[in-house]
């Protein structure tokens, strides 16, 4: 199995893979509007960064196949996988000394002296830290989380970070009211299965996210302590930076282009202060591609496990959900259903739209029509459909803050489209098909 990302890119590199990149790269857009060719679903290896002796990849998770072919799965077993990953995690396992901390460096810390920080679109405030899986623990030291937080670079030791998770905000203001700094550690250089685990929801399931990773891995990752906070890091990262997120300090972070391709808004936000650079010999130094592919698809995965588990509660001949590339992983979802009876399409609407507040549009459809074929999707929304019988509109619901027509209003409003033909009429639902070699392959 391969927990280091220096033995998946040689896997890789086996069949050809991954685009090399050998001109010299600026960080400062050029490197951005190459990735974005590959829309985060093609591995780049970049040699030359200007300025820089470090190659840079990108590009390593955003393609489903080759995500689960990371975890040496099926496409189809992502989402399964990863419920059975949180229902029986594998515990990390802590050793002494690990890769990561071949070098350390803890004096005159200058973070953009060692590894490039991209500017990724042209109104960005600044140079930003994307890919870096944050550590941190509860205050009393029983549980640690993991997530990616973007922080923009403020120069020398010192950068701001993004908070919109109400978990992690709770437990920065735990230690503001102390007056006592949060010790966090960021890790970059891991491989898609890290960043998946990741996007799990903490106050849903309750796991510790490095511990869910291994067992996407099917084996303990090992983590080390770390040199200068009292946390743990997985030892095979390429870099880590460890520090302390500041109390009641605060600087202006954003505008920032965001998931969606809008950009957010400027607000203040906490100040994180380097104590510590650790890295391999020879680091990979690693960013993604900011509302690409391999941001979207990992975080539509961890919700699809989510919308799988709720819906099947009250409508339990669902069969596949997807949450669609073009509603960027969060927005829109596609469910197949082996629909028993009347209202169950209607039903399933409701469960997905109770599993997740960000969910906007739904369609279910029946278990011929394959979900993650788009045009396959919109012939049975024009076949199946009568917007008077088969469109329901909840109105002023919750949704997503990141969402520019949910900021404007303050609420959401919910689609759900039934795009399930009636049980009564299945016959005049039939699809055409052709004989190929003696064997029926379905049409239109």
């Amino acid at each position: 199995m391969m927990t280091d990302i220096r033995s998946l890119l040689a896997h890789w590199e086996k069949s050809g893979r991954i685009e090399h990149v050998r001109e010299e790269v600026d960080p400062e857009y050029e490197l951005a509007a190459i990735v974005r060719r590959g829309r985060g679903k093609k591995p780049y290896y970049f040699h030359k960064i200007k300025g820089y002796r470090v190659p840079m990849v990108s590009g390593l998770g955003g393609d489903r196949g080759m995500l689960a072919e990371s975890m040496d799965i099926g496409v189809r077993d992502l989402v399964p996988k990863l419920i059975d990953a949180i229902v029986t995690p594998i515990p990390t396992r802590r050793v002494d000394r690990g890769p990561v901390q071949e070098n350390v460096v803890t004096d005159r810390i200058v973070l953009d002296e060692l590894f490039p920080i991209c500017k990724y679109h042209k109104d960005d405030s600044g140079r930003y830290l994307v890919s870096g899986v944050l550590v941190v623990k509860q205050k009393d030291g029983s549980k640690r989380y993991t997530s990616i937080r973007r922080m923009q670079y403020l120069g020398g030791n010192r950068a701001s970070i993004l908070i919109s998770s109400p978990e992690l905000f709770r437990q920065y203001k735990e230690y503001e009211q102390e007056n006592a700094p949060m010790e966090v550690a960021i890790m970059f250089g891991v491989v898609p299965a890290v960043i998946l685990a990741s996007q799990i929801s903490t106050h849903l399931y309750h796991r510790d996210k490095l511990d869910v990773a291994g067992a996407l891995l099917g084996q303990s990752l090992e983590v080390v302590p770390c040199r200068t906070v009292d946390l743990e890091v997985l030892s095979e990262a390429e870099v880590v930076l460890e520090g302390r997120m500041l109390p009641h300090v605060r600087e202006q972070e954003g505008p920032f282009g965001e998931l969606g391709g809008y950009y957010g808004d400027r607000t203040p936000q906490p100040i994180v202060e380097l104590s510590a650079i650790t890295f391999r010999n020879d680091p990979i130094w690693q960013t993604i591609y900011p509302s690409g592919f391999e941001e979207h698809t990992p975080m539509a995965i961890a919700r699809e496990a989510v919308l799988l588990s709720t819906v099947r509660q009250v409508v339990p001949d669902v069969l596949d959900v997807h949450l669609t590339p073009g509603g960027i992983g969060r927005y829109h979802a596609v469910i197949s259903i082996d629909k028993q009876s009347e209202g169950d399409a209607k039903q399933a609407c409701l469960a997905a739209f109770a599993s997740d507040k960000d969910l906007k549009h739904v369609v279910v459809v029946d278990k011929d029509v394959n979900i993650f074929d788009a045009e396959d999707v919109e012939w049975a929304i024009a076949t199946r459909v009568q917007a008077d019988l088969d469109v329901f509109i909840v109105p002023g619901a919750k949704g997503s803050p990141l969402e520019p027509s949910h900021q404007l209003r303050g609420v959401s409003a919910k689609m759900g489209i039934d795009a399930t033909y009636p049980t009564s009429a299945a016959e005049a639902y039939r699809r055409t098909s052709v004989v190929v070699n003696g064997v029926p392959e379905r049409g239109a």
